[in-house]
C-alpha cells in the first residue's frame, strides 16, 4: 500500500488499495449491510439463507475477505476467493431472488463503494475530483469480479448518483427482513465482547443510514440522536487521523493473512 499522509492524500494519487486499507471503513459496515438488505431481492435472500445471526464473526470475515481479496490480493487470490463466493451463492435462490442476479450484485457493489467513499470523506475530508474519479472507476471491481458486466457500472459519477437515488427511493423492507435486522443489530449469537459493543455499533449504523431507509426498517431516530451522532462524528475523525497508519490498516493486514492461511490449507477446495 502507498504510504500517504493526510496532507499528501489531498493532492497526491489515492488508489483503491490505499482506500480500503483504512479500518475506519468498518464503522460503516453495518449501514452498508442494511442498505443492501433494503432491496427486496437481497433482503429476502439474506434473511432466508444467511447464517449471520448464528455466526456473525464468520460472516464478517467472509465479506471482508472478499473485499480485500479483489482489491489487495494477487490475481490468483482474487480468482480463488471469487470461486468460493460463487460456490456459496449457488443455494441462495428462489422464485423471488437469485444470488447470481447481476442487478442485485450491482446494488451490493454500489453500497460498498458509496458507503466506503462517504466514510473516507468524513474522516479525511473532501477528495480531489481526480482521486474521486479514480476511486469510482476502480470500485467497479466489487461487482465485476462476480457477475456484473463492466457496462452495468454507471458510466459516470453523475449517473451513479442518479442510480443511487432511484434505488433509495425504491427501497422496500418487509417484516421478515425487519425481524432479521432486529436480530442483527442485537448482536445475534456473537461472543459477549462483541455484544457489549453493539449499542455503539447500532447507534452508528442507524445514524449513517439515509432517512428513508431508516424509516423502512422502522429504526428509531430522534433529533437528540442526530445531535449526538454529529458530535461523535466530529470527534472520531480527529482521533483516528492521529493513529499511525500501520495500526489504522491492521484490519486489512489481519484479514489478508487469514485469507492466505486458509487458502494454503484448503488448496484442494479451490
Amino acid at each position: 500500500m502507498t504510504n500517504l499522509s493526510v496532507a499528501e492524500e489531498d493532492t497526491g494519487r489515492l488508489d483503491l488499495a490505499d482506500f480500503v486499507g483504512e479500518s475506519m471503513l468498518l464503522i460503516g459496515a453495518g449501514a452498508t449491510v442494511l442498505l443492501q438488505l433494503a432491496v427486496p431481492g437481497v433482503g429476502r435472500g439474506v434473511a432466508e439463507h444467511s447464517t449471520t445471526l448464528e455466526r456473525p464473526l464468520d460472516r464478517l470475515r467472509t465479506t471482508m475477505t472478499y473485499v480485500y481479496a479483489v482489491t489487495l490480493g494477487t490475481p490468483d487470490e482474487k480468482r480463488a476467493v471469487v470461486r468460493l463466493v460463487n460456490r456459496a451463492h449457488v443455494p441462495v435462490r428462489s422464485d423471488r431472488y437469485n444470488a447470481f442476479d447481476p442487478e442485485l450484485q450491482l446494488w451490493v457493489a454500489a453500497t460498498l463503494y458509496r458507503n466506503g467513499f462517504d466514510m473516507y470523506e468524513r474522516f479525511f475530508g473532501r477528495l480531489s475530483d481526480v482521486d474521486a474519479e479514480r476511486l469510482y472507476r476502480q470500485s467497479a471491481v466489487y461487482g465485476t469480479a462476480l457477475q456484473v458486466g463492466e457496462d452495468m457500472w454507471p458510466a459516470s459519477r453523475t449517473e451513479f448518483d442518479a442510480y443511487w437515488n432511484r434505488m433509495i427511493e425504491a427501497a422496500t423492507v418487509d417484516e421478515q427482513v425487519r425481524a432479521y435486522v432486529r436480530g442483527l443489530l442485537s448482536g445475534g449469537k456473537a461472543p459477549l465482547p462483541v455484544r457489549i459493543t453493539m449499542p455503539l455499533q447500532r447507534f452508528l449504523t442507524i445514524g449513517l443510514l439515509p432517512p428513508r431507509v431508516r424509516d423502512q426498517f422502522a429504526l428509531p431516530w430522534s433529533p437528540r440522536d442526530q445531535r449526538r451522532f454529529d458530535r461523535l462524528m466530529t470527534v472520531l475523525p480527529v482521533v483516528y487521523r492521529r493513529v499511525p497508519r500501520p495500526l489504522r490498516q491492521i484490519t486489512a493486514t489481519y484479514y489478508l493473512r487469514d485469507m492466505r492461511r486458509r487458502l494454503a490449507a484448503h488448496r484442494h477446495l479451490i
